[in-house]
This record gives C-alpha cells, structure tokens and sequence, in this order.
C-alpha cells in the first residue's frame, strides 16, 4: 500500500467526482467513485488514520480548476491529489460552441500540476477522462477528447504521477457489458462505473 497512515486524500474533478456532494457539509463524499474508495480503504485498512476529501464541482473544465486550487486544493496541504477532469473541457464545444483547445488544457493542467509539485510535494494520480458510444452522437466528440487524454498521459510522465487509464478501461469492460451498464449517457457513470474506476483506483495505489 503506497498511502501511508496520517495521509490525506483529495478527489479533484467535475460531475464524475462531484456525485451529488452537499457542497455545504465539509465531509459528504458525495455518491460516487470517492466514496467508493474511502469506504473500501476504511474497511480494508482500519489500522490507518487516512482521511479523504472530495471537492469536484459538476460542470468543472480545467480552468475552473485553476481558479480555485488555492482554495480547494493547495491550502487543504493533502499528501495526495486525484484529479479526473476534462470531458467538459470537450463537451462544450459540442453543446454551447465553447471549445477549449488541447493547448490550453494542457496549459492550465500543467499550471495546477506545477503548483502542487512546488508547494505540496504531494503524490498525484491523474485519471483520464472518458467517453464510452452510448448515444451515437458521442462518436465524434473522440476527436477532440482524444487529444486531451494523450494529453494526461503526457503529464503523468512529466510529473511522474500514477496514471489511471480509465478510457481504455472502460472501453475493455464494454466488451462484456454493454456501455450504457457502465455510463448511463457515456459521460456520467452507473453505479456499476462508479465502483469500477474506484476498484482500479485501489489497485493502483497497491502497487506502482
């Protein structure tokens, strides 16, 4: 196991990690894939002091991200930082015309990256953002998400973060089930996603 007692954990992202948290009780988890870990962790190391925070907000890009990671992430001080962001950052251009390029989400997900390595020393786990076909007109969004998720890919290198390649996770288990099993509109996970990318998160952590 790679977190260590006294460790804190914070959950970065959009919709995906958000789940419906109440944004006003400082410890709701929410109903997703953060609670999933914590409570599995809890149940599967009750000898270590870990706490765990989720502060993904629906609807979050990347730039969203940056604006608050003072607030939500650098004056937490966690000792570990997951972050899954980037499907809105691609979902805009489709429905409100509001493109981010890969260039600038690279940019600002470098700028937030940077931050933590020079004020936080904490350890990082980039998650990839994912899109399974649900609905047909997902197809084409592939040509501007696949661009962000190599991006991802490229700053798990240079940061020297865990990467958790749920993309192509997904895409392997659609094989067996159908995706609407796995993300209701290929976006927003079912239950059944939510406790997949937290199994996967916890067999990351177990070993590099």
């Amino acid at each position: 196991m790679l977190i260590k007692d006294n460790s804190i954990i914070l959950f970065q992202g959009d919709s995906v990690t958000d789940a419906g948290r109440d944004k006003e009780e400082q410890n709701d988890m929410g109903k997703g894939y953060p609670m999933m870990v914590a409570s599995w962790f809890a149940a599967a190391y009750p000898e270590l002091k870990v706490k765990f925070i989720n502060r993904g907000i629906s609807g979050n890009r990347v730039k969203d991200l940056k604006a608050r990671w003072e607030e939500d992430c650098l004056n937490i001080a966690p000792t570990w930082v997951s972050i899954l962001i980037g499907i809105n950052d691609c979902w805009r251009r489709y429905d409100r015309n509001d493109p981010t390029s890969v260039e600038k989400y690279t940019s600002d997900y470098r700028d937030i990256l940077q931050q933590v390595k020079d004020t936080l020393n904490a350890r990082l786990i980039l998650i990839e953002p994912f899109l399974l076909p649900v609905t047909e007109d997902k197809r084409k969004w592939r040509e501007d998400l696949d661009p962000k998720i190599h991006a991802v890919r490229d700053l798990a290198r240079e940061f020297g973060a865990l990467l958790l390649p749920m993309d192509g996770i997904f895409s392997k288990v659609s094989t067996l089930k159908e995706p609407a099993f796995w993300t209701k509109d290929g976006v927003h996970p079912t239950p059944a996603g939510h406790a997949l990318i937290a199994r996967e998160w916890l067999k990351l952590v177990r070993a590099e």
